[in-house]
């Protein structure tokens, strides 16, 4: 079986074309200090100019990035409105679900054959690492080839806000169970969403909602329902500790079969007293009896009368969709809108990123390329850009290269599944780095490696199965290949989130004409190309220029922002 760790992966490197493989060195611009800016407009619809640049930005936000086939197609719709009602056009129907694609020389799951979903599997404590990874494999290639809709991005926010670890359930059944839930309620009912959660296997074993007990009371996930789930921390009024046993009490009896997953109630380790709950909640008392399930409604009721609620997930989604500053102008000429649209429309989330996502606000000028890249927008997002699909010839090949993927997401430290406690990652959240978070001496060099392997190198199977960006399928692509400036143009639009200067294109034209002064340097070559694919001399020329262009684009600080 194939190396995955970071250190020992088995990447192998392209014959090399000498010094064409040296990205030239050129002067920076000098640099200046960006004022700070408070980010304009409101909820009004967005009427403006609808360009390719504006379906870019819509797609870098809303999904994993964007393909030049996906920026036309949004483009052609012809104005945010349309373009929004399509991005949030999500399939109803579920997935295919993962499959054995694991077994190798090593190991072989002895209850479910090659090929054949795990899901509904008993626990297998030899084979739950497989299957988790298998699950998690399967999630990203869903991230990779997924159309332009706001699916999977939005089940990510779920997963971030609802944070859950694959290590503390250890199984790729419950992981598998909780997606399906995250995923049921993406753009649907947050309320019932909480409920699902609450007795969702893989939630009971992170927070020992299965140990709560009369006789053992355990209040994690009690307060978390509170604190991160629903009512947050905020505001300067607040539930109190008392709140927090009361809750505790009512969700006492909820347990787990540990072979399948499946959750049932014990009415004898459920407390069937009265709950009292503070003035935060009006004094208000839930009755007890052996009825755990009504007891959860009601708590959750009384929860979502708070309008904290609404402003708090409002503040979620704005900062993953949008930026993580709010300022008094954005939370009165946006949040607090938002929340209003929430709580009319009894906690639906489509209205809410329906209204966001169209608005004068989400298109301002100012917003675009203020959003540090997440790792999975980098790592998802390089394959989206330049159409590296993963069609591996075997299972294996494909679970070999998404866990080799899902590997590098964790020197990035962004591994989908295991954010870092039950807060979700710290760029979303803390205060006041947010998406700086991403970004340090050791994730720069590791996003660094990443775009070069990908540029100049590839990742392979043992079979030699191997993916890499094809440079020049990419550049075919567009309109006029054969025109530096066009082409450059082109290029620009997928890949960068706001516009170049022209001493920086000056820069990028040189890199296609190998530093000489005319354009038909690039035009020459890549005719010369397109006569004859066959002749290898000609191929490498076009290649290497193309992968200095990208491996120097991918280097530049803007690359890493959305």
């Amino acid at each position: 079986m194939a190396e995955f760790s970071s250190s020992r992966r088995n990447f192998l490197q392209l014959p090399t074309e000498g010094s064409l493989l040296e990205t030239p060195h050129f002067e920076p611009e000098t640099a200046t200090t960006a004022p700070p800016f408070t980010l304009q407009g409101g909820l009004t619809p967005y009427s403006g100019i609808w360009g390719r640049e504006q379906a870019a930005h819509l797609l870098r936000r809303a999904t994993f990035g964007s393909s030049q086939a996906q920026i036309d197609r949004l483009y052609k719709l012809g104005n945010a409105q349309k373009a929004v009602d399509s991005i949030l056009n999500v399939p109803k129907a579920e997935p295919a679900p993962p499959v054995n694609n694991y077994n190798n020389d090593e190991f072989t799951d002895p209850d479910v054959p090659f090929g054949k979903t795990w899901i509904n599997a008993k626990r297998n404590n030899d084979g739950e690492f497989f299957r988790i990874t298998s699950w998690r494999s399967w999630w990203m290639e869903r991230m990779v080839t997924s159309e332009a809709n706001i699916l999977e991005k939005l089940i990510l926010f779920w997963h971030n806000h609802f944070a859950t670890r694959t290590d503390i359930s250890f199984s790729g059944q419950a992981c598998y169970k909780h997606y399906l839930i995250l995923r049921k309620h993406t753009l649907g009912d947050f309320k019932q969403l909480v409920y699902d959660v609450t007795v969702d296997p893989h939630m009971l074993f992170f927070l020992n909602g299965l140990y709560n007990g009369v006789n053992a009371p355990d209040e994690n996930y009690a307060r978390e329902l509170q604190e991160l789930f629903t009512i947050g921390k905020d505001n300067p009024e607040h539930y109190t500790e008392a709140d927090v046993v009361a809750a505790a009490k009512v969700l006492t009896g909820w347990r787990l079969e540990y072979e399948t997953n499946k959750v049932f109630l014990d009415p004898w380790s459920h407390d069937q007293t009265d709950k009292q709950f503070s003035a935060f909640y009006n004094n208000r008392v839930i009755k007890g009896g052996a009825d755990a399930e009504r007891e959860l409604r009601e708590l959750i009721d009384m929860i979502f009368q708070k309008d904290e609620v609404s402003l708090y997930i409002c503040r979620k989604l704005y900062r993953f969709f949008v930026y993580y500053q709010i300022d008094e102008q954005v939370e009165k000429n946006v949040i607090q809108p938002l929340a209003a649209i929430l709580r009319q429309n009894n906690y639906q989330i489509l209205p809410v990123l329906s209204t966001l996502l169209r608005s004068e606000h989400f298109f301002d000028a100012v917003n675009k390329g203020c959003f540090i890249k997440t790792p999975l927008d980098l790592v998802i997002g390089v394959l989206r850009n330049f159409n590296v699909y993963i069609k591996g010839p075997t299972l294996y090949d494909q679970y070999q290269i998404l866990t080799s993927l899902g590997w590098t997401c964790n020197d990035l430290q962004m591994l989908p599944g295991d954010p870092p406690n039950v807060a979700g990652w710290p760029a979303f959240r803390q205060a006041p780095k947010y998406y700086r978070n991403w970004i340090n001496s050791d994730t720069l060099r590791n996003r660094n490696i990443y775009s070069d392997v990908m540029t100049y190198w590839r990742y392979e199977t043992d079979s030699g199965y191997r993916v890499f960006i094809d440079h020049i399928a990419f550049a075919a692509q567009f309109p006029r290949p054969d025109d530096p400036n066009l082409l450059i143009d082109s290029i620009l639009q997928v890949l960068m989130p706001m516009p170049f200067s022209t001493a920086k294109k000056q820069v990028l034209k040189s890199i296609l004409l190998s530093g000489q002064a005319q354009d038909y340097y690039w035009t020459v070559a890549w005719k010369n190309y397109t006569a004859n694919p066959g002749d290898k001399a000609a191929r490498d020329t076009v290649w290497y220029r193309l992968a200095a262009l990208h491996k120097y684009l991918m280097g530049q600080p803007e690359y890493q922002l959305i």
